[in-house]
């Protein structure tokens, strides 16, 4: 089967289509022929060994997090899902590998996929939505939230959630994305390069999708508010991950997390899809081959929602 990986840390064109052997999965395990895998954010910073003193990792790498598809074949003691049936779900934590023809994965990874949506579209939401459902944890209705980054594949996923529970939220992104944004749920919409994060409102809860002035986006909490850091500073991760460590204590705190879902945050997921709460925003569709393009896009910046590869 052919698979996206890298042999070397590197520019986009790192990025081959290899052809790797199909096995058989193991107990607990599912084979996915892959409908569509989606291509995070923090790919390419990955892709050219930015977080190699991070994330410590074999070469060579595949890359993809997120998939949609359906299940081919699978192992003894698998009994919630079944041949044939629409899937989506995540690698195992800290691995990656989506963006293939076919995939194995423990069966605690996926669920079956949303009814309401189209099944490619699908990939785009897996980790950016169990990502946002966890960040926006607690977030009661009329709460003032901040999401800076909103129009990413993590960010606008993490807008559309917050609207559904009632929060009032802010979004600092570009201005070309203002109306946009507005139809996703954005209360306010402030352009990043014209107002400066200091002269921001205060906010119960913050989430970043940047990585970059956090001492000064924690200052624009309210006393028991919270700043979710969701990436890093690709070009200082050391010292963004010892902001986020001193910043756990007071009474306006940094948090962070390594999304790790679970079956049961997929099918959560699902379910505010279904109930029709999310939509998959997707940036564009290309093949595996073009799995360089696609890093080179989000290189660039400006890319709304999700670019996905399809194996077909």
């Amino acid at each position: 089967m052919r698979t996206v990986r890298f042999h070397s840390y590197g520019g986009p064109d790192v990025l081959v289509v290899d052809d790797v052997p199909i096995i058989d999965p193991a107990p607990g395990q599912v084979l996915v022929h892959v409908a569509a895998a989606g291509v995070a954010g923090g790919e390419p910073a990955i892709r050219a060994g930015r977080y190699r003193l991070v994330m410590r990792r074999p070469l060579p790498s595949g890359t993809g997090v997120d998939f949609s598809g359906t299940v081919a074949q699978i192992g003894a003691g698998v009994d919630h899902v079944t041949v044939g049936e629409h899937v989506w779900g995540v690698m195992p934590h800290g691995t990656f590998g989506a963006a293939a023809e076919q995939l194995i994965v423990p069966v605690e990874r996926l669920t079956r996929a949303p009814s309401s949506i189209d099944l490619v579209d699908a990939a785009a939401l897996p980790a950016a939505g169990t990502t946002a459902l966890r960040a926006l944890e607690g977030v009661q209705p009329g709460a003032a939230l901040l999401v800076r980054g909103a129009a990413g594949g993590v960010g606008n996923v993490v807008l559309q959630l917050a609207s559904a529970r009632g929060a009032h939220v802010t979004t600092l992104a570009n201005a070309r994305d203002a109306d946009w944004l507005r139809t996703l749920g954005a209360d306010e919409t402030v352009d990043y390069r014209t107002t400066r994060i200091r002269d921001l409102p205060r906010f119960d809860r913050i989430i970043d999708l940047v990585g970059t002035e956090l001492p000064t986006l924690r200052r624009r909490l309210r006393a028991g508010g919270t700043l979710v850091a969701l990436a890093l500073d690709a070009s200082k991760p050391l010292r963004t991950l010892a902001t986020i460590l001193g910043g756990r204590y007071g009474s306006r705190r940094i948090v962070a997390f390594s999304n790790n879902p679970s079956t049961d945050d997929l099918r959560r997921l699902t379910r505010q899809v279904d109930a029709g709460h999310l939509q998959p925003v997707v940036a564009g569709r290309r093949p595996l081959e073009g799995a360089a393009d696609a890093h080179r896009d989000l290189e660039r910046g400006g890319v709304r929602g999700r670019i996905l590869l399809i194996p077909a």
